[in-house]
């Protein structure tokens, strides 16, 4: 990079990472001087088990609360509105949140507008939340997209069938209690699917063009771990030492990411996400090879020392660079995520898709310019 660009950095959350780290719930919350909360959750964090680890805690130190757990994957604007409204009836000080990332970015936007009013779409756009949002605490239980480190929330637009994003260090979580043992129910195609969404947005955040130095050494020890304990988390998942492996390396990704920028592999999977509602990290996995191997010439180096944090060795910046792209479609492989095909898309979206994916706003930072018409071919190029 250029010393001499300028760059400005902050990481709104703190951090608490280790085994037993849920354990500090109350205290963080007293902390916060919260007495009542809402949890934001879903119907399959509820069946798992571990909400209820988490509500024993609340009681155990005579903490009220209240359970949403009517959020979707893919959170639609409705689970918002449902989830702000009964945040409104409810009154908490404060939000606590746990699952992966649909609950985590449902309930930043449940957030804001429970305490600003309006609806989810009203916050898209810089400066838009222009008061307080309720505090929150967010527990993930996937390694995959990082939402507990970010201040982004992606909700889908039920009616127009696209995903939009709200940005604003205001609704990043206040705490993330990141504990490997909060993951450990994942069955492997989840593992599978939210690991390679924490690689994307590794190697994005480190090739898009926002790139800047503190991200870029996130991103890179992020790659490192992912690639060493994807695959072992997926074989076994009550692995404790390759589920935290691929927690850090989700969190790291997510800083890495919410700091820099996503490009093209996100824009077609939020376009893929909105019409489909197919899930975000297995259109990630499918998409992100085919735009690696669109972007190479634009990105050798970046791509070559990707290829070293992944543990290749190489002879010059060209092979590097494809040495990656190789080794990232083996991953996928070797974690069975499924082809393309699989995801349902039919050619008489293709327009609509790539309309959706130039629109969106991390397209600007794709490290090769991508138009409507080169995500027109891409789909074609990805359908065979």
């Amino acid at each position: 990079m250029n010393l001499l660009n300028s760059f400005s950095f902050e990481l709104p959350t703190k951090i608490e990472y280790g085994i037993g780290a849920v354990e500090r719930l109350a205290e963080i919350i007293k902390a916060l001087n919260a007495e009542s909360l809402l949890v934001v959750t879903d119907k399959g964090i509820r069946n798992s088990g571990l909400l209820e680890r988490i509500s024993n805690l609340l009681d155990a130190n005579k903490l009220a609360h209240n359970i949403f757990d009517n959020v979707e994957p893919n959170p639609k604007d409705y689970n918002v509105q449902e989830g702000a409204e009964m945040a409104k009836r409810l009154n908490p000080d404060c939000l606590v949140t746990v699952g992966g990332g649909s609950p985590i970015d449902c309930a930043k936007a449940i957030a804001v507008v429970a305490r600003q009013g309006g609806a989810a779409r009203d916050y898209v756009g810089p400066d838009k939340i222009g008061g307080d949002v309720l505090p929150l605490i967010a527990i993930p239980t996937t390694a995959g997209t990082g939402s507990e480190v970010t201040f982004s929330s992606v909700i889908t637009d039920s009616k127009e069938k696209y995903k939009f994003s709200i940005k604003d260090s205001k609704i990043a979580p206040k705490v993330a209690l990141v504990d490997p043992e909060m993951t450990l129910t994942m069955p492997p195609g989840l593992t599978a699917a939210t690991g390679m969404d924490a690689l994307t947005h590794a190697i994005e955040g480190f090739t898009a063009n926002a790139a800047e130095p503190i991200a870029d050494s996130a991103a890179l020890y992020a790659i490192e771990l992912i690639t060493a304990y994807l695959r072992a988390a997926v074989s076994d998942g009550s692995n404790l030492e390759a589920r935290a492996g691929m927690l850090l390396g989700s969190v790291l990704a997510g800083i890495a990411f919410s700091h820099s920028d996503v490009a093209a592999v996100h824009c077609v999977a939020e376009a893929l996400g909105g019409k489909y509602d197919a899930a975000h990290g297995v259109c990630n996995a499918v998409v992100l090879p085919a735009v690696m191997e669109y972007n190479l010439d634009y990105c050798k180096d970046r791509y070559a020392r990707i290829a070293a944090a992944m543990g290749l060795s190489y002879e010059n910046v060209e092979e590097g660079a494809r040495q990656a792209v190789k080794a990232v479609q083996k991953l996928a492989s070797d974690v069975h995520l499924p082809e393309f095909g699989s995801l349902g898309v039919q050619e008489k979206d293709f327009e609509e898709l790539a309309l959706n994916s130039f629109k969106n706003g991390s397209n600007i930072d794709n490290p090769r310019p991508m138009t409507e018409e080169d995500y027109l071919n891409l789909f074609r190029v990805l359908s065979g």
